[in-house]
């Protein structure tokens, strides 16, 4: 009797040497990230302008949000893994260009800002198709532990990279860091390449619709969001993501900084506040990292938004820079594992055919929310303060789990076992 058909056990994903290589290469190349986040900012000051120091820092935005969407397409055309593969590539030759420029003459805000937005262009191809790799590289069940390593190195990545960053500048300048950063972007390419796919499931479609269908990548846009927008969970998870980031992102990066000069709290209160946040979000990737799944996820998903919208209303409210931390902690576990869940949910149900341009919207809300919500969060806070801004965002965040337990398919949403 043979036992050849038995479906193999399924390795964890902590354990498998694939998604260990994914993992790798997405460290080195974040870690990159805010080495030349650092390196950047400190050139663009040392033009001598505080304008064109401003310009230069906004720059990658714009590209970076316009063309997220069209990434999208790119990750399901040509295969996520090499355009995550060029992206790094073309990011690594970016900075080591900027680099040398750097070394052999001074920073020019014109320079600075052509480099700033090729490399928001390179971004918006870079992250839907990091974030579409994981299912053609682990079983299903494995996703949600997979989200909650990610989670980790993105944490790991900016503890790290922001002081190596910072000791580069002092010990070299602006061009030894971004040196550095183009190192970190080309050691990901050996792990990138060692990388092996699971082949994609035949799509679902009809003979009229294979036929019919156009190759142009503008329709390949469309027929995504169209897919968005008809799929019964896909369309409001987008909905809950997006009220989740705007209600969250300007009072966690802006308002905790007016909030700290408001209090008195001065920027080394406001960093033990940033601390607790960070110290509660690595927390709830270790705790989905560990575990693997979460029973009932769109329940607990729901829950723990409106928990966290809670605790953002709390911040603006309590009276020291202890309480305040303790409090952040609780936004950063709770709040990032319910992101945590989300973003499992939108892997494990979209049909693979579709996930990176899937991934684009979810992240265009993220990356094109972020710039714009901090001139109206300071607008607002000029006007009436901290307290009602806060309490404002933290409905907007609410309103997301309030969304997420009213609808009986997000309710009811499960991760694979």
């Amino acid at each position: 009797m043979t036992v050849a058909a038995a479906a193999a056990p399924e390795r964890p994903a902590h354990r498998d040497p694939n998604v260990l290589r994914w993992l790798g290469a997405y460290t080195a190349s974040m870690i990159g990230d805010s080495v030349y986040f650092m390196a950047l900012a400190w050139a663009a000051a040392r033009t001598g302008s505080a304008s064109g120091a401003g310009l230069v820092l906004a720059a990658g935005s714009l590209p970076r949000a316009l063309l997220m969407l069209g990434g999208g397409v790119l990750a399901d055309r040509f295969g996520p893994r090499r355009i995550v593969i060029g992206s790094d590539a073309a990011r690594a030759l970016l900075v080591l260009g900027l680099a040398a420029v750097l070394f052999l003459t001074g920073p020019t805000v014109a320079v600075l800002v052509v480099v700033a937005v090729l490399f928001g262009a390179v971004d918006a191809l870079f992250l839907p198709a990091v974030g579409a790799l994981p299912p053609r590289l682990t079983a299903p069940g494995q996703l949600a532990r997979v989200q909650g390593l990610r989670a980790l190195a993105a944490r790991g990545s900016t503890i790290i990279g922001a002081p190596m960053g910072g000791v580069a500048v002092a010990a070299g300048g602006p061009s030894l860091a971004l040196a550095g950063a183009g190192v970190l972007f080309a050691l990901s390419l050996p792990l990138l390449l060692g990388l092996r796919l699971r082949p994609l499931p035949a799509p679902a479609v009809s003979d009229e619709e294979a036929a019919t269908k156009a190759p142009h990548a503008w329709h390949d846009l469309v027929d995504g969001l169209r897919y968005i927008r008809r799929h019964p969970l896909l369309g409001p998870l987008m909905l809950v993501i997006a009220l989740s980031e705007l209600g969250f992102v300007g009072p966690l990066n802006l308002g905790l900084i007016l909030l700290s000069e408001q209090r008195g709290w001065g920027a080394s209160g406001m960093g033990w506040i940033v601390a607790g946040f960070a110290g509660g979000a690595a927390g709830s990737a270790l705790l989905l990292a560990v575990r693997g799944r979460v029973p009932r996820a769109g329940l607990v998903m729901g829950v723990l938004a409106l928990v966290g919208g809670a605790g953002i209303a709390a911040l603006a409210q309590v009276p020291s820079v202890a309480a305040a931390a303790a409090t952040a902690a609780g936004v950063g576990l709770t709040a990032g594992l319910a992101g945590a869940l989300c973003g499992a949910l939108v892997q494990t149900a979209a049909d693979p055919a579709y996930l990176g341009r899937v991934t684009s919207v979810s992240t265009l809300f993220t990356y094109a929310v972020i710039p714009l919500s901090y001139p109206v969060t300071g607008a607002a806070v000029a006007l009436w303060g901290t307290g009602p801004v806060y309490t404002v965002s933290a409905a907007v965040c609410a309103a997301g789990g309030v969304l997420g337990l009213a609808l009986t398919v997000l309710r009811r949403a499960e991760l694979p076992r």
